[in-house]
């Protein structure tokens, strides 16, 4: 099969759908009632033969996944890089898939990957570390909210201090608004272990900041 050479740089945000996010008393939900694959539809019509239905995936989460590279790469150019490497081997595995996770969940996995391969290539970089865009938009208001308004610094560095799994967690949840099924698949743990460390870390970060407020 041919590269995928269709849409612009995924790097090039200013076009494409918006980021839709959920209100902040949704994250914090203990459950979440999980609906069919959105993107189930454009995957069994790419696998029919339908090439321009995998266009329609990448407007769809190209945002989302760039992102999601761009914690783990510094360079937003080779975030870019990085996120176009994960649609073309997303488009070379489509065919393949079968939907045992989400589509979503799917293209993440590939997104991550890559940044990992990355990474492991140029080991001098270090990963990224959120915007502060993304901790002023929506999608940051739920621990923003829990932990009292603190200011996006403060928040950063405490979401550095926590465990590894409660930070893919929380910021898989929060920021890129996945549900705990598919951050489940992303962490590689149960939908009840994804919950656990969730709540944990909040927890956590209200007692970094809470503590770091007293002192």
């Amino acid at each position: 099969m041919a590269p995928y050479l269709g849409l612009n740089h995924p790097g090039k945000l200013g076009v494409g759908s918006p980021v839709v996010t959920t209100a902040p008393a949704a994250l914090l939900a203990e459950s979440v009632l999980v609906t069919a694959d959105p993107d189930r539809d454009l995957a069994e019509r790419f696998q029919a033969g339908e090439r321009v239905a995998f266009d329609q995936l990448v407007r769809r989460h190209q945002k989302g996944m760039w992102r999601l590279v761009r914690r783990y790469v510094k360079r937003e150019a080779d975030a870019s890089d990085v996120t176009q490497q994960a649609f073309v081997r997303a488009y070379k595995g489509l065919a393949a898939f079968r939907g045992a996770a989400t589509v979503r969940s799917w293209l993440y996995r590939i997104a991550i990957n890559c940044a990992l391969s990355w990474l492991r290539d140029h080991r001098r970089e270090e990963p990224s570390e959120l915007e502060d865009d993304a901790l002023a938009d929506g999608r940051a208001a739920a621990p923003l909210q829990l932990i009292g308004s603190e200011d996006s610094k403060r928040l950063r560095e405490a979401i550095k201090e926590l465990p590894p799994k409660q930070k893919l967690v929380l910021e898989l949840r929060v920021f890129d608004d996945l549900s705990f099924k598919e951050v489940a698949e992303l962490a590689e743990c149960s939908e009840n272990t994804a919950k656990v460390n969730f709540h944990y870390a909040v927890k956590k970060l209200r007692d970094i900041l809470v503590g770091g407020s007293d002192a």
